[in-house]
């Protein structure tokens, strides 16, 4: 069966071109113009991949309000924005809602499908466990890569696809510094340093939510970031 990927942009001609380009690729698109008709038509099913863009009409915000809307329901729908706003406070303001990737309009269609793409086999890739043994346990940390689960203390972290892909990378070797690049191939993704870091501060919050005195993630200056044991 076709991915179904949902389209939140207010300029027809622009949504239609990206609609277009995704059918060709043969995906199932549905396309919106406004946060609350998406929201209405998720009610009864979640798309597989949203793309939304900040700016929806008279809502000026609206973007980021459907990310959170729908990072609520769901912790692992893969969510892109696609926006002609590109200050990094904008694009830091997106991951921080969960966000899985902040591209803007300049990126050539090609490029948008290799990251779409991309997106859907860490899907299918959390989906399927390395070995028979799919679980990493390490202290108070539990991964279970077949159910795509995160647990600390017990209690479940709701990470995003990125997120989880970051966390895994840095746990299944702990102590072991994993730089930027080996981050970046873990989560099969192209992040630029600040994105990184970003993904990193919202980790790290989602687990001092759990656990106040959470310290499992260290930043090696210079190099990159490392999981301690406990």
């Amino acid at each position: 069966m076709a991915k179904r990927i949902a389209i939140i942009e207010d300029e027809q001609a622009i949504r239609d071109n990206y609609a277009a380009a995704f059918r060709r690729e043969g995906y199932s698109v549905d396309t919106f113009e406004a946060r609350a008709p998406a929201l209405n038509a998720f009610e009864s099913r979640l798309p597989d991949l949203v793309v939304i863009d900040v700016n929806l009409k008279d809502d000026v915000e609206g973007g980021f309000e459907l990310c959170r809307d729908l990072r609520a329901r769901s912790s692992d729908l893969p969510i892109i924005f696609l926006t002609a706003r590109d200050s990094e406070f904008d694009a830091v303001s997106g991951l921080r809602l969960g966000a899985d990737d902040y591209l803007t309009k300049d990126i050539s269609l090609p490029h948008l499908m290799a990251r779409v793409a991309a997106l859907f086999r860490r899907m299918e890739a959390l989906k399927k466990p390395e070995s028979a043994n799919s679980s990493i346990r390490r202290g108070d940390l539990a991964i279970d890569t077949e159910r795509m689960t995160v647990h600390w203390q017990d209690q479940a972290v709701g990470l995003t696809l990125t997120e989880f892909w970051l966390v895994h990378a840095m746990a299944r070797y702990p102590g072991h510094v994993k730089n930027r690049q080996q981050l970046m191939d873990a989560a099969q993704a192209v992040l630029d340093d600040n994105t990184i870091t970003s993904h990193v501060k919202r980790i790290r919050r989602k687990f001092i939510a759990i656990d106040a005195g959470f310290d499992a993630i260290e930043t090696v200056y210079g190099m990159g970031y490392r999981w301690l044991s406990n």
